[in-house]
């Protein structure tokens, strides 16, 4: 009787010595502790290198990967718009330091269920079918569950092909009444993945549909993919969820999963942004101030808006804080604001420099003022000081016109400045540290006839379109500048324009007065880059929009006529713009390859 029983003293104290260790065995020497490094003898077969394709992403096996070097490089690899996971990163607050612009730990608990402990079930949930995913149309009913909620969504086609691996289980809860799709459940087996030595498993993408009224759906999932691979013979279940979802957490513990010390990396990506940077409202900023906002929470710069109708934020990122008011920053020193902000001092400064501008003079009385209007023939007037083309007259050809556009200009600034009128395009030249980031082409305000709409009404409605795409930044005033250009061209504002016929409605090419910007960086010729350049070193400022009149962007020819301290960003996309002034601030954010590493 003593021999019958030493058989079931030994499996107690074997129970106890589990307890204990908190360390189940699934067979004799074999380590089911994920966050440590197996012995060399279990591993020898393992594969190397493993990321699965999911669809979604991929699933990045950290264990498999020899070293730091190699999984940085494989995770650098993510493609956009899909959201790759790591998971038994050893070391993984290491393999982030080596790329923390681009990397982050998950804020996610890993839960794992011992199978040796789980009870299959044998009483179903009412009114729940769970079972393979047997069609596409199965898949593409998996991806209506995904997106409603809020998951990243997979080719049908890679679910299917997935399916008729052993490495991957999917299934899905159905009505039984209706037959149709109401959950879903993926199980990936590490043994048939990589030759797992610790014959491990795990669970990803567990969604119920929302409209779902049967109770017990999700934990039904559970359940039936628990006992599918422990039917397998796999040691445990693992899963990823996030801290704090609450819902999830109760269900898990309830079914048995407790946390192991495993942890997810991830790149940082629009896709994972909630994960690693603060909630920040910037919705009330102005669109050249939230395209700046964007691109710093996206690197994880803590934003902090002071003022949203002024653009005026504090970026913080690594106790670096740097104040700026939409492309102005503090980088930008007061006396490189001053110089562009007063335009007498700007054409002095680059016309030492030996730089082109136009022949132009201060404005002083009728007399010398008609003088110069007589050497040069055609003028522009404009306040010395000012921005968005206020008080700017443009095109003024006799001393009357003259005499009144010097007192609008005197409304804006005492002093004005009179400068000859150069015909060309209107470009404006994006440099950021030094560099030519972008160039585009601004024209005026224009409206075409349709034969029905008086010009009047062509340009409110085109006034009322520019200031929806521009969040009312762009609008047409329709003041006597407006009249007189269209007088210019013979026409009246009540006149009906005819069908297909553009009219130019303003003489300049201001954004803010309903101009438009086309890119033209890459037809840019080489020595107006320079001249941008150049203007940009000698007045001693690190971002500038440097304005010039060009027969065409392709050849030399130039005059350089303003130089502007705040520059609208959010006007040159495509071009990189905002990541290069990011960059200019948070240099150590700048985007790298992952794995990169500085030279010694």
């Amino acid at each position: 009787m003593d021999r019958q029983r030493k058989p079931d003293r030994d499996l107690r104290a074997a129970r106890g010595r589990v307890r204990e260790s908190a360390k189940p065995t699934h067979e004799a020497g074999l380590s089911t502790r994920s966050w440590d490094a197996p012995p060399a003898h279990l591993t020898g077969d393992m594969s190397a290198n493993v990321a699965l394709e999911c669809g979604w992403g991929r699933l990045l096996f950290g264990q498999t990967y020899a070293d730091h070097e190699d999984l940085l490089a494989e995770i650098g690899r993510e493609e956009p718009g899909r959201r790759d996971i790591c998971l038994y990163v050893r070391e993984p607050h290491v393999l982030v330091s080596r790329a923390p612009q681009e990397l982050f730990i998950d804020p996610s608990h890993t839960y794992r269920l011992w199978l040796h402990q789980h009870r299959s079930t044998y009483e179903p949930v009412l009114g729940v079918v769970v079972r393979d995913l047997v069609t596409e149309e199965d898949a593409a009913e998996v991806n209506r569950i995904y997106t409603a909620a809020g998951m990243v969504t997979a080719p049908p086609e890679v679910m299917w092909a997935n399916q008729r691996t052993a490495t991957f289980i999917y299934l899905v809860a159905e009505d039984a009444d209706t037959g149709e799709v109401i959950g879903t459940v993926t199980g990936v087996d590490h043994k048939h993945a990589f030759d797992d030595p610790e014959e491990g498993s795990s669970l990803w993408c567990l969604a119920v549909d929302l409209q779902a009224t049967q109770p017990g759906i999700g934990q039904a999932l559970v359940r039936v993919l628990a006992d599918r691979l422990k039917a397998r013979g796999r040691a445990f279940l693992d899963l990823s969820v996030v801290h704090d979802n609450e819902a999830a957490i109760r269900l898990y513990e309830k079914l048995g999963f407790v946390r192991v010390p495993v942890f997810c990396v991830k790149r940082k990506n629009p896709i994972n942004e909630p994960l690693y940077t603060e909630t920040q409202d910037i919705s009330a900023l102005n669109p050249y101030a939230r395209i700046i906002a964007e691109e710093a929470i996206r690197r994880g710069i803590t934003v902090r808006v002071l003022d949203a109708e002024w653009g005026e934020m504090d970026l913080s990122h690594g106790g670096r804080e740097i104040r700026t008011r939409q492309a102005l920053s503090e980088l930008t020193t007061a006396v490189a604001m001053s110089r562009c902000d007063d335009k007498r001092i700007t054409r002095r400064l680059l016309q030492r420099a030996g730089l082109r501008v136009p022949r132009g003079m201060l404005a002083a009385d009728e007399e010398a003022n008609a003088a110069f209007l007589a050497e040069v023939g055609d003028v522009v007037v404009k306040p010395a000081r000012g921005e968005q083309g206020a008080g700017i007259t443009v095109g003024v050809k006799d001393p009357d016109g003259l005499a009144a556009a010097v007192q609008h200009a005197r409304m804006f600034c005492p002093e004005v400045l009179l400068e000859e009128r150069v015909h060309g395009a209107d470009l404006r030249i994006v440099v950021i540290d030094d560099e030519v980031v972008a160039a585009a082409v601004r024209r005026p305000a224009e409206v075409i006839g349709n034969g029905a709409l008086s010009i009047r009404e062509l340009i409110e409605r085109q006034s009322r379109r520019r200031a929806a795409a521009t969040d009312g930044e762009s609008v047409i005033p329709m003041d006597e500048h407006t009249t007189a250009t269209v007088a210019e061209q013979g026409y009246d504002l009540d006149e009906v324009l005819p069908d297909g016929e553009v009219l130019k409605v303003r003489r300049t090419a201001n954004l803010h007065t309903g101009g438009t910007i086309h890119d033209v960086t890459a037809e840019l010729h080489p020595a107006l880059a320079e001249a941008a350049v150049r203007t940009a070193q000698v007045i001693g400022i690190p971002v500038v929009g440097v304005d010039l009149l060009v027969a065409d962007v392709g050849q030399p020819d130039h005059v350089i006529i303003e130089a502007n301290e705040r520059p609208g960003l959010a006007n040159h996309e495509p071009q990189p713009v905002v990541e290069r002034f990011v960059d200019l601030l948070f240099p150590q954010t700048r985007a790298r390859p992952v794995g990169w590493q500085p030279s010694a």
